[in-house]
């Protein structure tokens, strides 16, 4: 008999759909079956029971899904669940999720008692606390969130189809994949530095000078930040600006003297601007004065004869003090003949120690010759 019988054996954790001349005729359970071999052209399509099915791809078969649940008899051994939109569908197994579908019509064997379904709603973009340690907990349902990130040093804000819905402070922030348009914008809450290198600004007196400056600015209000364009670029030109009106005013002499003024003047004139971008600059100022060749020439000479000015200065005054000493020490000795013999003996020993060698006239008193050298006469 064995030639004229078909046999095909159906394991217990499959399920087998046999097609007879490309038409479903019926779905095998585990077992071994016996069919006549005749004209007929016999298909299985078999899958392991663990798969879970979805109106796509899931039937390795000529027939879609959906034909498929027409046959009553199918119907009865799946479980079929159909989720709608803006609805995601858990599968667990044992009580661990096992996968996660979107839209969709899908179907599992009714014999598989290890699985579970559970219909979450995810219209509302932040998952419950249950969903979140779900989600944390199972990779499953990555491809069905988005994660922002919030660094300690960074503001965000949320806006849901192009509107304002939140500031985000540093964390993580998790919200269900739907029909909404999410944007995370994100500033730097950090004091941060703007380098003007090469700023080529002609003074008041005509002199074409080169600045090198520094400012420090913070952002105060996100939601004004995010609403200017490239803010850090419009708050670079809005101090470019102050710095050229503060600086054409000026002579190079005043430049060089009132730096510090020059910074008070150019932050107070920007704040308003500023505040308007929700930006706060904290401090800046001049950091170099770059002059050109001649025009340093020209201040290193005015330097030079300045300093030779205050030394001649200073040497008249030495020279003045000197000999008002001198005139009060003469009318001292010329009231005093003591001190006057005092000073005159100074002298002579200040003169005995240059003195090499003494000529003395043969004949003479030496002593009274050595005298007459030294007294005045």
């Amino acid at each position: 008999m064995k030639p004229y019988l078909l046999s095909y054996n159906v394991r217990v954790d499959e399920k087998v759909l046999m097609f007879v001349d490309g038409q479903f005729d019926r779905l095998l359970d585990a077992g071994l079956y016996y069919f006549w071999r005749n004209s007929s052209n016999v298909q299985f399509y078999k899958y392991n029971i663990a798969t879970i099915l979805d109106e796509k791809t899931a039937i390795n078969g000529p027939l879609s899904m959906d034909v498929l649940l027409r046959d009553a008899n199918i119907r009865q051994v799946l479980e079929v669940i159909e989720v709608g939109k803006d609805e995601l569908l858990l599968i667990y197994e044992n009580a661990l999720l096992k996968a996660a579908f979107p839209v969709g019509v899908y179907a599992y064997w009714k014999n598989n008692f290890s699985y579970k379904k559970q219909l979450v709603k995810v219209e509302q973009l932040i998952p419950s606390v249950e969903m979140l340690r779900l989600i944390v907990d199972n990779p499953v349902l990555t491809p069905f969130v988005r994660v922002y990130a919030v660094n300690v040093y960074e503001k965000g804000i949320l806006y849901v189809d192009g509107q304002f819905e939140a500031i985000l402070e540093p964390g993580t922030y998790t919200y269900w994949k739907n029909d909404k348009n999410l944007v995370v914008y994100k500033c730097d809450t950090r004091a941060i530095q703007m380098d003007m290198n090469g700023q080529e600004i002609l003074t008041k007196d005509k002199a074409n000078i080169r600045l090198n400056l520094v400012f420090t600015y913070k952002i105060f209000d996100i939601v004004k930040a995010a609403s200017s364009k490239e803010y850090d670029k419009q708050l670079y030109s809005i101090l470019q600006l102050a710095v050229r009106e503060a600086i054409a005013v000026l002579s190079l002499d005043e430049l060089l003297d009132k730096r510090e003024q020059i910074t008070i003047e150019i932050l107070s004139q920007i704040n308003g601007r500023c505040a308007e971008m929700g930006i706060a600059v904290i401090n800046g100022g001049i950091r170099d004065i770059i002059l050109p060749g001649d025009v340093k020439d020209i201040m290193n000479q005015v330097l030079v004869a300045e300093k030779k000015a205050q030394a001649n200065i200073i040497m008249r005054r030495e020279e003045t003090a000197s000999t008002r000493s001198l005139l009060n020490t003469a009318k001292l000795m010329e009231e005093n003949a003591m001190l006057l013999k005092l000073k005159e003996m100074e002298y002579v020993e200040k003169i005995a120690d240059k003195i090499n060698s003494i000529t003395l006239n043969n004949g003479g008193d030496m002593v009274s010759q050595l005298k007459q050298i030294f007294v005045a006469k």
